[in-house]
């Protein structure tokens, strides 16, 4: 019983080794939850590709630091983008005890405290959120936000991302795991290699409901407003509301035959453990050995 797990961004101090055994536990929590009984024979690959984003060679105190001004247009752009939904968000929840005083405006406020610059305005607001509060949203979450650019807009990048997908991809494997960015490459390399006959594809906290930036920019290109279905017989989709990152949380409209779900993590709503625990994940990983 193979499975194979895709990272999302980051990690590109840690392999697949180090992926596989902070996966497999909350994988193997959840088919227990889903009344799996053979929950403890699954087998777990994970690829790691984060290494091919990390810098050589270079010594310094800590790592590099990203000038949000010295961003890219693509990079500005999705940034709003989270920055326009932790404020619904925000709004929603204003009525809870604390809220108030965290409020996000969204970027359409032109108050006093204004931040003149857009992606300096973006950040200014997301570290008032939960979701963007516990990292640092002006450096580590910038530097990997270059990754999903790459990957999408890089083709050497992208060629050896999806080898090592190939590379690991066993005879027998029934299930692909794709979380974040992760999600983007299991779709395109499941589209690209057919012959790879996977039961179920699971995404994860997924941004390929992104139009423009990310949905658009897929390989292979969407056909009039809709994308490839990859060669599976079972895709589901599962999204926290609170999930940033998962901006359109229901794919069906955009590849139709998704099977959409949400969940809930919690405050920690993008992360990999939480949704892979859950009960819809470890049924649906059942159901594909059953």
């Amino acid at each position: 019983m193979s499975i194979l797990g895709i990272h999302g961004i980051g990690h590109q101090y840690g392999g697949g080794e180090t992926l596989r055994q902070q996966w497999l536990a909350p994988i193997i929590d959840g088919l227990r939850e889903a009344g799996f009984k053979h929950a403890s024979e699954m087998q777990l690959d994970c690829v790691g590709y984060g290494g091919l984003f990390r810098r050589a060679g270079a010594r310094t105190a800590g790592s590099p630091q990203v000038d949000p001004e010295q961003l890219g247009n693509w990079e500005t752009e999705i940034i709003v983008e989270w920055w326009r939904e932790a404020a619904a968000l925000s709004a929603r929840s204003k009525g809870e005890a604390n809220q108030e005083s965290r409020q996000i405006q969204p970027p359409d406020f032109e108050g006093r405290g204004r931040v003149p610059r857009l992606a300096q305005r973006a950040l200014l607001q997301l570290t008032k959120s939960k979701f963007f509060g516990a990292v640092d949203v002006s450096h580590a979450l910038l530097l990997d936000l270059k990754q999903v650019r790459l990957f999408l807009h890089d083709t050497e990048i992208k060629k050896e991302v999806l080898a090592r997908v190939s590379a690991l991809m066993k005879p027998g494997c029934r299930v692909v795991i794709g979380h974040s960015l992760g999600s983007v490459v299991a779709y395109e390399a499941l589209c690209a290699n057919p012959q790879w006959g996977i039961d179920t594809f699971i995404s994860l906290g997924s941004p390929l409901g992104i139009r423009t930036l990310v949905f658009d920019m897929l390989q292979p290109r969407p056909q009039n407003g809709v994308g490839t279905w990859p060669n599976v017989r079972r895709w589901i989709n599962v999204a926290d509301e609170g999930d940033v990152v998962a901006l359109e949380k229901t794919l069906r409209p955009l590849f139709g035959g998704v099977e959409d779900h949400l969940v809930y993590n919690g405050w920690q709503s993008h992360d990999a453990g939480r949704y892979l625990s859950s009960k819809i994940v470890g049924a649906t990983i059942a159901a594909a050995f059953s």
